[in-house]
């Protein structure tokens, strides 16, 4: 069985599609709720709390639907259906008025990553010889990510066309026409997913229950998941980076074609996003290949550690009040490539630990669910420091956190130590 086939290069496809749409979305966020008139903590403290709501949702549907796909048989139409709701949902922000219905908007699209994610995995674990999964999945990241760099390419520009001399910060209508348009991609990766990709059926488990196939995982996938849970609870969601950036840039930034300095640091800032997004796309690939030469573990400890260094790395800048674009540049980069090793080796040691197919949709499910309640704990700690502390706190307390993640993985949680 290749590797590179229909099922995998469809998968990539429509993850490429999704993430143009929800990523646009997603690094509009930020500047959108300073845009509707939150002051710089207040809105750092409402984007914490609108990804850790939208995480928390997610996270519901990926355990149910995962351990509910086993018991059927079939995956595929609860993938499509997920990749539906999340290209539809941020068109429900070109009608916002106030913060409450962005994380609406936001919730709905992660509920639909939460029903699509685990489910998705499964099937392209099933389309793959083990010896490629690495390869398989660091495939689909950069297919992924490629559509995550083009999101953000398009936001930028989408906000710089509509801008006018006059403005200080970009009206409300620019972001709202910019919303509306995540819709073409975001409903395209639906119907892309439901034409190319092929779904190997498998015997359903009609008396599976949902504690007894959790409690069923083996031991030391469990022990698995306490490291990646540590980790998970320093990752926060890095469109918070976005307001960082914007905040700190924008101080060294002077007037310049028609925009404010506040202007020029908000699209510097999406652009650094973008930037992040490109090299987390460029190192998928590679982070899945050498998983497979050198062990999955052992590379994933390594992209941990590359995380708390650019949270550390990050904080410093803070501190420090460094306006170079070089420095930023160079820790958004880092941040994209622990991103890439993560996403793409967290998903391939689950069958290796999990042998049994047929409860695969669990697995995975389980497993999102734990990175998930990290991201929340993480989203809300880091984002309420940012608020009453400040960044800096906030940014130190991820590097720890991603520290004793790693330390769990290289030393508990390796059965080839």
């Amino acid at each position: 069985m290749t590797w590179f086939n229909r099922t995998v290069i469809g998968a990539g496809l429509t993850s490429f599609l999704a993430d143009v749409g929800y990523e646009l979305a997603s690094a509009l966020l930020p500047s959108f709720l300073l845009a509707l008139g939150l002051p710089f903590g207040l809105a750092a403290q409402v984007m914490g709390a609108i990804e850790a709501a939208a995480e928390f949702l997610s996270n519901a549907a990926k355990i149910l639907v995962g351990w509910y796909s086993d018991r059927i048989g079939k995956r595929k139409a609860f993938v499509v259906g997920g990749y539906a709701l999340t290209g539809s949902a941020f068109a429900l922000c070109a009608v916002a008025a106030g913060w409450p219905l962005v994380m609406l908007a936001k919730s709905l699209a992660w509920l639909g990553k939460g029903i699509r994610g685990p489910l998705r995995n499964a099937i392209i674990t099933d389309a793959v010889d083990p010896g490629h999964r690495g390869k398989a999945f660091g495939f689909h990241r950069a297919g992924d990510t490629l559509g995550a760099v083009l999101g953000p390419l398009l936001a930028a520009a989408l906000l710089y066309l509509l801008a006018t001399e006059s403005d200080q910060l970009f009206p409300t209508a620019n972001y709202r026409l910019a919303f509306l348009f995540t819709l073409l991609p975001g409903l395209g990766a639906a119907v892309t997913f439901a034409l190319l990709v092929r779904e190997q059926r498998f015997t359903p488990k009609p008396g599976l229950r949902l504690g007894a196939s959790v409690a069923a995982l083996p031991t030391e996938y469990r022990r698995y998941l306490v490291g990646v849970g540590l980790f998970g609870l320093g990752d926060f969601a890095h469109t918070i980076l976005i307001l960082v950036a914007t905040d700190r840039l924008s101080a060294t930034l002077a007037p310049a074609a028609g925009l404010s300095a506040f202007g020029q640091g908000v699209l510097v800032a999406i652009l650094l996003y973008a930037w992040r997004n490109l090299c987390q796309a460029v190192a998928a690939f590679p982070a899945g290949w050498l998983g497979d030469r050198v062990g999955h573990v052992r590379v994933l400890v390594g992209g941990y550690l590359i995380g708390a260094a650019t949270m550390a790395g990050f904080a410093g800048l803070v501190l420090s009040g460094s306006g170079s674009l070089v420095a930023w540049a160079a820790m958004f980069a880092l941040a994209g490539v622990y991103m890439a090793v993560q996403e793409a080796l967290e998903p391939a040691i689950v069958p290796d630990l999990v042998p049994d197919r047929a409860v695969h949709g669990t697995a995975f499910g389980v497993l999102a669910v734990v990175n998930g309640l990290g991201d929340v704990a993480a989203s809300l700690i880091v984002g309420g420091l940012f608020a009453a502390v400040g960044p800096a706190a906030g940014l130190g307390y991820a590097a720890a956190a991603m520290v004793l993640g790693a330390g769990w993985m290289a030393f508990r949680a390796n059965p080839k130590r």
